[in-house]
This record gives C-alpha cells, sequence and structure tokens, in this order.
C-alpha cells in the first residue's frame, strides 16, 4: 500500500467545492439566452442555467483563485486521481504534472471539468476521507 501523502489542501476546502461543483453541475444548458423577465415569471427555472454571470460560478472561481499555489496544485492532482490518470502510488509524479502545468486559470480549468464533484469524492476516498468526517467530527 501506498504511503499517502499529506495534503495542503484542507478538507473543508476540498468539501465545500465539491459541494459548490455539484450545484454548478445541476444547470441545465441556456435555453433563453435574451430572457429579461424575472425569476419568478419562468416558474425558477432561469435558475437553473447556465447563465455568464452565474453566481455559483462566481463564487466558485472566487474560492479557487484564492487557494495558494500549493492547494490549486493539491486540487488539480486530486481531480486527476479521481479521473484515474493515476493512483496514490503515482502521486509524486500526477503532482509534479499539475505544478508544471500550474497557471492563473485554475478555476476556469477546474470548472470546466465534468464530473468534477464525482473526480474530488473518489479523490478523498482514496485517501481514505469523506465530506461525511467533517460532519461527524
Amino acid at each position: 500500500m501506498a504511503k499517502v501523502p499529506t495534503l495542503s489542501i484542507p478538507l473543508e476546502k476540498l468539501c465545500f467545492i465539491i459541494a459548490k461543483a455539484r450545484q454548478f453541475d445541476g444547470k441545465d444548458v441556456l435555453t433563453d439566452p435574451d430572457d429579461s423577465s424575472n425569476a419568478t415569471d419562468d416558474d425558477m427555472r432561469s435558475v437553473l442555467e447556465d447563465h455568464s454571470n452565474d453566481p455559483v460560478y462566481a463564487e466558485l472561481t472566487s474560492v479557487i483563485s484564492d487557494l495558494n499555489d500549493d492547494e490549486q496544485i493539491d486540487l488539480v492532482t486530486m481531480i486527476w486521481l479521481g479521473r484515474g490518470d493515476g493512483d496514490l502510488d503515482s502521486w509524486g509524479e500526477l503532482r509534479a504534472e499539475a505544478a508544471r502545468d500550474h497557471n492563473t486559470r485554475t478555476g476556469t480549468y477546474v470548472l470546466g471539468i465534468p464530473l468534477l464533484a464525482d473526480y474530488l469524492e473518489e479523490a478523498l476516498s482514496q485517501f481514505d476521507l469523506s465530506c461525511n468526517d467533517l460532519e461527524e467530527g
């Protein structure tokens, strides 16, 4: 069994990102781009559409950009780990690649990944962690 790496990003931050990613992933494609009505006029359907001024998107990109470089690199590495690009044995190589690719557009990159929350949860499970640990602790 691989030695479990130490994460620089706290579990609380990862779980917040997972929760917000679930909200973001739940959005539908924009079906009425010229809609100027109030959300209550369309039975609140517009809040489930992915608008360019989406507050969930803005909040997530802000949270991710507020992470320090090491936390952003760990976040990307966790996504890749959860996606199956490697395992805990290859954490060092995955993280080194994420560090080489690191730039100022991490938030945009991360939010462009389908199944983001699923990948992060899968990676947490490989660390024998879960967001349920926060609720129990």
